[in-house]
């Protein structure tokens, strides 16, 4: 992934005088450009970079920086350690393993006891509660793909269940309330997407690589896919069991009421399509829809296909 490489630059280049772009190209698998880029980014971090042409050139922090590694206290590099920890337990890679061993041994001895203790007040765990080899498999392919600009195809389910094979260029992993997104142009559509991971099949390499567009970073709060688009979201009016306080309470993060009769009562807004019907109807006979109309129909009408499907009366 991008940080830990971006890091990764870092650490070789305060450990050596000079370096050329296309050493490092080959010791992170990704291509040259993709390197100037890294090199740009770390400049705009605030680490002056220098380049030199000719023989004998390459790339090196100016001379006369130093980075203070009192920068970082022992509490901001426990963070930054848990931090690749929860990365490497959901996208497992033995570059992640590497960096954090080169983080730790890069501070003093009796820092690095205080940091082993600091590590264990904030345990930050990307990771799904049951194992997932699949899901790991999956970002392993798609993590590889994107450090080095390598075409993906695979099948993909959209949200109103229609099946289309893909083929895009690969741009960013996106981790977004538990759901991992792929964020890529896509060639079937000529744009920019972003394509729920769980919903992706048959992955493949393409065998073709791609030079990066100029592109945006995504913005976060556009990763539901255009849910939030006017037009797509639809207010509730909801109001569940008392017995389903727990699970209310961890589903939902609006304002909830109780109401007069004991339940509790939850307005929120979510995308009016199939998947919210299915999501409603998770909740079962606990959860009652008081409005808007359409969607308290849509919720009796499937409920009575459910019953219907198993014969009963």
């Amino acid at each position: 992934m991008k940080l830990d490489r971006l890091v990764g630059i870092l650490v070789i280049l305060l450990g050596k005088e000079r370096v050329q772009a296309k050493d490092l190209a080959e010791r992170f698998g990704v291509s040259t450009r993709t390197i100037l880029r890294d090199v740009e980014a770390i400049n705009l971090a605030g680490i002056p970079i220098v380049t030199f042409q000719g023989e004998g050139g390459g790339i090196s922090i100016a001379e006369g920086y130093r980075l203070d590694r009192s920068v970082l206290s022992g509490e901001d590099m426990a963070s930054v350690l848990s931090m690749l920890k929860g990365i490497d337990g959901a996208v497992s890679s033995r570059k992640h393993q590497i960096l954090i061993e080169k983080l730790k041994n890069s501070l003093p001895s009796p820092q690095r006891e205080k940091l082993e203790a600091n590590l264990n007040r904030l345990v930050i765990d990307f990771s799904p509660w049951k194992e997932n080899d699949r899901q790991k498999r999956k970002l392993a392919l798609i993590n590889r793909a994107v450090d080095a600009n390598l075409e993906l195809e695979f099948s993909y389910v959209d949200m109103e269940g229609q099946s289309t094979r893909r083929k895009v260029e690969p741009y960013s992993l996106i981790l977004k309330t538990q759901v991992w997104y792929l964020y890529a142009w896509c060639l079937l559509r000529g744009d920019y997407r972003y394509f729920r991971v769980s919903r992706m099949n048959e992955i493949a390499l393409s065998g073709a690589t791609f030079n990066p567009r100029e592109m945006q970073l995504p913005q976060r709060d556009s990763v539901d896919g255009g849910w939030n688009k006017e037009g797509r979201m639809v207010a509730l009016d909801l109001a569940f069991d008392k017995e389903m306080a727990s699970v209310v309470h961890d589903a939902f993060n609006d304002v909830i009421e109780t109401m007069p009769d004991g339940r509790l009562r939850v307005s929120t807004s979510l995308p009016d399509c199939n998947w919210m019907y299915g999501f409603l109807l998770s909740f079962g006979p606990a959860l009652e829809v008081l409005s808007p109309e359409h969607v308290r129909e849509g919720v009796a009408k499937s409920a009575k296909a459910i019953v219907k499907k198993y014969d009963f009366e």
